[in-house]
């Protein structure tokens, strides 16, 4: 059988299929690249004529040089009757380190999404079973813990949790640092709650600051402004994905009425956070192309319309919050606030509801909106490390 076959290339590159499979490098030595896209290093030898298995590490924590040296040894071993089964196991560890040796190592997925799955799992995990070892955590103890989230009404995060927990587990199996995953006996469709979706859900003023702290950890570039430039403006999201950078004059945005859901012209003033993104898509902007969130795959078209829903449901709030549910935030926060209801209808673009003041209420309230709209934005980014208002 040929030895030496594989190459770090080939290993690095390995992608997870459907099925687990195995990348023999000979001498008994394979890394196995299961269906979830763990890659662990593996060594298949014989005693007494039956087949054995013995995991030897993880990739690319145990590199592929490694990993031939400790098949080596281990053949050394073999040859002089010592099976690798009788020598000393591995010291235990806790439930935690194998939680970031496992997220650390993959290389299957964005920094960013490793960094939000052991963010998960620290902050609803760590404090009841970081200690333990794996192995000894089960179906119960585990259910306690994310039922803590799920009384909280964490309904859509708490499976994501859940989910980077199982994947731990399973990597623990294959470490031989456990015999069961108690994530995959758990069924969240019937162990969780699930918060009705709502056409404009919206968060609540105190859980503003943790989503705009992990908005930043999201990688799409385009998304992530678009949903920062609604939260900024106050505008609907059609209106957001319409916009050109014809309507921009200075420090305001003209929309003219056509594109307005009353059919009135609409001015919006800029604070210097919104005026950022616009330059930063100016300087992205593609020949030919007016639109300033343009579509990946038309210049003539906009962002899709559920650009930045779907964005929202990668970072866990499905049916907890919109791109509209930005408008509800932003009234909520600028009447606890204090300021002029007129200046923050008009900033919403709303109708007043008595028919003489709407003849009468012509002015624009720039005066007053301006100040409004810079200090909404910097409330907006008053967050520290944690995701709370510093």
């Amino acid at each position: 059988m040929p030895t030496n076959t594989l190459t770090d290339s080939i290993c690095k590159s390995a992608k997870p299929s459907e099925k687990d499979r195995k990348l023999f490098d000979g001498h008994g030595l394979y890394l196995f690249v299961s269906a979830k896209g763990a890659k662990v290093w593996r060594m298949a030898y014989r005693v007494d004529g039956k087949p054995k298995t013995k995991s030897l590490g993880e990739y690319p924590l145990m590199s592929l040089a490694e990993a031939r040296v400790k098949c080596a040894e281990l053949r050394k071993d073999l040859q002089a009757g010592v099976a690798p089964v009788t020598k000393r196991k591995r010291a235990p560890s806790t439930f935690w380190q194998d939680c970031e040796t496992f997220w650390n190592g993959r290389q299957d997925v964005s920094p960013d999404y490793r960094e939000n799955a052991l963010r998960g799992i620290e902050l609803h995990l760590k404090p009841g079973l970081g200690h333990l070892a794996t192995a000894e955590i089960d179906r119960a103890m585990l259910l306690t813990e994310l039922n803590r989230m799920d009384a909280a009404g964490r309904f859509v995060y708490v499976r994501k949790v859940r989910m980077w927990a199982s994947q731990v587990f399973d990597w623990a199996i294959e470490q031989d640092l456990a015999t069961i995953n108690p994530a995959e006996l758990i069924n969240p469709k019937k162990a969780f709650g699930r918060r009705k979706v709502k056409n404009h859900a919206s968060l609540k003023l105190g859980e503003v600051h943790e989503f705009v702290h992990r908005l930043g950890f999201e990688k799409d570039l385009n998304s992530v402004l678009a949903c920062r430039l609604i939260a900024y403006t106050w505008v609907r999201t059609n209106e957001m994905r319409m916009m050109r950078f014809d309507e921009i004059e200075g420090d305001v945005w003209l929309i003219g009425g056509e594109r307005m859901k009353r059919d009135k012209d609409h001015v919006v003033p800029l604070s210097r956070q919104a005026l950022e993104i616009i330059e930063t898509m100016r300087a992205r902007q593609r020949e030919g192309c007016d639109y300033v969130f343009p579509s990946d795959h038309r210049i003539d078209r906009p962002i899709s319309e559920n650009t930045v829903l779907a964005l929202i449901a990668r970072m866990g709030y499905k049916g907890e919050m919109t791109g509209h549910g930005w408008r509800s935030i932003a009234s909520t926060w600028a009447n606890e606030e204090g300021y002029p209801p007129d200046a923050i209808e008009r900033q919403l673009a709303h109708s007043p509801d008595d028919k003489v003041r709407a003849a009468y209420n012509r002015a624009e309230y720039m005066k007053e909106r301006r100040p409004m709209m810079q200090a909404w934005a910097d409330w907006l980014d008053k967050t520290d490390a944690s995701g709370s208002e510093s």
